[in-house]
């Protein structure tokens, strides 16, 4: 067990990692001499291999990283000289020696960048005189540009969504940490159960829900569209198995598969038909080029033996381009075979998706996207069993409003909540705790709830039959 947990916490090659430097995140696969950009710097992730999740390293000369000695993560020597405050300070761009070429100049000799650090500040005529809070700023703000320590992380939720809403927010319809993690609870996500997810967030909700799962269960992804987005989905580096339990379907069928219209057998006719009508155009065209090739050559031949004088070589000359015209014939027969195999796999995969939504019987509902969540909801809700959960997650709340009138209005939900997280960085340091300055907006909106059975014969009103009957029996006590 212990070899087993040691390779699990280990990176290997093939694995997807994510790059950590400050609060800059990036998602990577490690590969063998590979070149990664990295905060505009070229690095190569071989001495990676065979590290621990967490470790951090230096970015050495040529790109390679190494890992730092324990002396190097110590924070750089502070003066114990402090100025009462920084009245007499004047930002005129003259209180440093260094120059920026002496900085080059340090690099080019090996020294990393705590030492360079370190040298700025003694170099720093005006470094003394700042309070002990504006010291600490300076040094943090040279240890940020100049220090090249960069950690190692293993992908997760949390990870990958801080990577995301700091990078390319509008890819996730700025979907913050705490707002998943509050969906994931809500939907009440587990393994062993049956989740559908509708997700247009890169696929970040997808392989949220997918963690939570462990491997064990069923998730189906609706997707709009010709192929799903599984861009995040990805970068979890999720094994095999765990794609196995995955599922897709797209939104265009759903509706046949409510009115019981959607016939497997036919879109398999439909499919293969159309492959073997592509099939027909490209087997004519190689038959077609052979037989004109044929004609060719022997026109070629007839006009060699008509006149003895012309070059035996034109006729060679010829052959290449034959056989250009083969293989143009032969890649386009493997093409229209790899689009008639890639047909038959999604043929197949919509069919386990189609067996599993048939039973109506699914554990949970998540939507997250940019699309407008009433006809989502409405329609997705009929595969949702009775007593399970459903979340949906919009970056604005007025189709959430207008999503919650309707389903109050159709009936068979309870528990309807409509809610905005709050999340607020703290800094807590000694004499100055206090808010982050810089923070996001807003986490979006999630609206939630709870389906239960709904009887068809009474859920055209059954509150109006019920309100006067409290009322008749208060006056008959009165009257009595």
């Amino acid at each position: 067990m212990e070899k087993i947990s040691v390779d699990h916490r280990t990176i290997k090659e093939g694995d997807y990692v994510v790059l950590k430097r400050e609060n800059v995140f990036k998602a990577v696969q490690v590969q063998i001499k590979r070149k990664v950009i990295f905060e505009k710097q070229w690095l190569y992730l071989d001495s990676v291999i065979g590290q621990l999740y967490g470790t951090s390293f230096e970015v050495a000369a040529g790109g390679t990283l190494q890992a730092p000695k324990p002396n190097l993560e110590k924070n750089p020597k502070e003066t114990k000289e402090a100025g009462m405050d920084n009245r007499n300070i004047v930002d005129d761009g003259r209180s440093q020696k260094l120059t920026r070429d002496d900085i080059e100049t340090l690099k080019e000799q090996g020294l990393k960048g705590q030492e360079i650090v370190q040298q700025l500040i003694e170099n720093s005529s005006t470094f003394r005189d700042k309070t002990e809070f504006a010291q600490e700023k300076y040094i943090k703000k040279k240890k940020k540009k100049y220090d090249n320590t960069i950690t190692v992380l293993k992908p997760s939720t949390r990870i990958l969504a801080l990577m995301y809403h700091g990078r390319e927010p509008g890819k996730i319809c700025h979907l913050r940490y705490d707002t998943l993690a509050q969906m994931l609870t809500l939907g009440n996500v587990h393994a062993g159960s049956k989740i559908i997810v509708f997700d247009t967030c890169a696929g970040l909700v997808l392989g949220a829900v997918m963690e939570r799962m462990g491997g064990y269960g069923s998730v189906i992804q609706m997707y709009p569209g010709g192929e799903p987005v599984r861009a995040a989905t990805d970068n979890f580096g999720f094994p095999e198995h765990f794609y196995e339990t995955l599922h897709e379907f797209p939104l265009c069928k759903v509706n046949l598969l409510l009115d019981g219209t959607l016939s497997l057998d036919k879109d398999q006719k439909e499919t293969v038909s159309a492959v073997d009508e592509s099939n027909g155009a490209t087997s004519k065209a190689p038959q077609d080029s052979v037989r004109k090739m044929g004609e060719e050559v022997e026109g070629e031949k007839d006009s060699a033996q008509a006149s003895p004088e012309v070059d035996t070589m034109e006729v060679t000359s010829e052959l290449p381009e034959d056989k250009e015209k083969e293989e143009r014939a032969a890649r386009r027969e493997n093409k229209a075979q790899e689009k008639k195999v890639k047909q038959e796999e999604k043929r197949k995969k919509h069919m386990e998706a189609a067996a599993l939504l048939q039973g109506r019987n699914a554990d949970g509902l998540v939507i997250a996207g940019r699309f407008h969540p009433t006809p989502l909801v409405l329609s997705l809700l009929k595969f949702v069993a009775p007593s399970r959960p459903f979340v949906i997650y919009c970056q604005h709340k007025e189709p959430l409003i207008e999503c919650h009138t309707k389903l109050r209005e159709r009936g068979g939900v309870i528990c309807l909540q409509l809610s905005e997280t709050w999340l607020r960085h703290y800094q807590v340091l000694p004499n100055r705790t206090h808010p982050m300055l810089l923070m996001s907006g807003g986490g979006g909106y999630i609206l939630s709830g709870i389906t239960v059975a709904m009887d068809t014969a009474t859920s055209s009103g059954p509150q109006k039959t019920e309100e006067p009957a409290p009322k008749r029996q208060k006056l008959q006590d009165t009257e009595s």
